[in-house]
């Protein structure tokens, strides 16, 4: 599967929905079934845009490119830090981000979210994560283990001077699981009131290896590259009942 990660630069909101048609366009053109964008893409977090003008250009964009999926990561909607996923002009899933980063003030801004959350297409199964979920292991082992995800899909808000943590966690959910990882991130802010330099966009294959592009936005997932897995979670995972306490 073919899906696209937008390299993508905040600048005002309604400069924001207006170039977002053409940006899908061009992920389109290139054969991108899965369309992803970064957190808080269309305001960042000084700025603010009406949810329903939001949804009205995420409706009409999924509908114009029938078959494609959009990954719409993430607006503000109810005091939530919302992702939502939209194919053929209707919303099929929203994940409200569970943790929240609380050194940039995102407690004082959205409330967290309190249920895990997968897509099904084109015959994988996709966990959806939010920037600072990366750090929760737990997380990303529940979509694996429980939800059976093949591949997690990250959109973030994550600067720069720390991409070297971002793309650790990246490439560790996707040992650790056995998973595809693909991490979406905004590629800057220039707006005046928050300048922002974001760090960048990778995909990691269920090895940890490096998937890389010759335009650093479209990837092909191909599951074939983790039949071979030496160990494979779902099915030698340790059936815990319980935990024994010693005081030696």
């Amino acid at each position: 599967m073919r899906i696209f990660l937008s390299r993508w630069v905040c600048l005002d909101p309604a400069s924001n929905l207006e170039r977002l048609e053409a940006e899908c366009a061009s992920a389109v053109e290139a054969g991108a079934r899965l369309v992803v964008f970064p957190e808080s893409f269309l305001h960042g977090y000084r700025r603010t845009v009406e949810p329903a003008a939001a949804r009205a250009v995420m409706r009409d964009i999924s509908g114009r490119f029938p078959g494609a999926a959009f990954v719409f990561g993430s607006f503000s909607e109810d005091r939530f830090n919302r992702m939502t996923v939209w194919r053929n002009g209707v919303e099929g899933a929203r994940y409200d981000k569970v943790h929240l980063f609380a050194p940039n003030g995102e407690m004082d801004i959205w409330r967290p979210g309190d249920r895990y959350v997968s897509i099904d297409f084109d015959g994988m199964r996709f966990g959806l994560l939010n920037c600072n979920d990366l750090r929760f292991p737990e997380q990303a082992r529940a979509l694996r283990m429980d939800a059976r995800c093949d591949a997690f899909l990250v959109a973030a808000w994550w600067p720069w001077r720390r991409d070297h943590v971002w793309r650790t966690l990246l490439r560790a959910r996707a040992i650790e699981n056995g998973v595809w990882v693909a991490g979406c991130c905004v590629a800057a802010s220039v707006y005046p009131g928050e300048r922002f330099a974001g760090a960048g966009n990778y995909v990691f294959d269920p090895h940890g290896e490096p998937l890389r592009t010759s335009d650093d936005r479209t990837y092909d997932l191909d599951p074939a590259r983790a039949a071979n897995l030496i160990v494979d979670p779902l099915e030698c995972s340790l059936k815990v009942t319980g935990i024994d306490s010693f005081q030696i």
